[in-house]
């Protein structure tokens, strides 16, 4: 690579990873192309991205962000998994990891919070705002059908007490 492609690579890093709310680093030291191809894939369904770039580009790229503290993971063989969602980018990377022992997940961060191995494992855990906005709108519509049910159930009584009269009227 020359100087100038250095400079725009760093200068995309900065601009992806700016925009990331989590960060999770991990080892990849040991994992075949199908390997690293299987976890694109995991991570892009989830909605997050993988990059693998030189250590120190990355920290390069990481100078003057919200980031700069997790400039310390980065030794030997490194990968960035990172998302918008801040449970996405965790939970595929933990799920990954699980299924592939030489995966090690060094870190992470969420904004400006330092994340240790635990914590991005505990973040995993955690409900994806997609999931988080389903169970809201369950909530919400739990009480409207209940009031629902309520002010139906006389109508249909009515209409019950109705068609027993009538059928009474047409059988005698």
């Amino acid at each position: 690579m020359e100087r100038a492609e250095k400079h725009e690579f760093v200068t995309a890093i900065n601009a992806e990873l700016a925009g990331a709310s989590t960060v999770v680093v991990a080892h990849y030291a040991g994992l075949s192309v199908a390997q690293m191809t299987a976890l694109r894939s995991s991570v892009r369904e989830a909605g997050g991205s993988v990059k693998v770039a030189k250590n120190r580009l990355v920290k390069l790229a990481l100078k003057g962000t919200d980031l700069e503290h997790i400039s310390d993971l980065f030794q030997g063989p490194t990968v960035l998994v990172y998302s918008d969602d801040p449970v996405a980018a965790p939970k595929a990377a933990v799920d990954f990891a699980k299924a592939n022992d030489k995966f090690e997940i060094l870190g992470g961060a969420l904004g400006t919070t330092n994340l240790n191995p635990e914590g991005v494992k505990s973040l995993a855990t955690m409900p994806s705002l997609d999931e988080l906005r389903a169970k809201l709108v369950g909530m919400i519509q739990t009480p409207a059908s209940r009031i629902a049910q309520v002010v139906n159930a006389p109508a249909g009584q009515l209409a019950r007490v109705f068609n027993a009269y009538a059928t009474k009227d047409e059988a005698a």
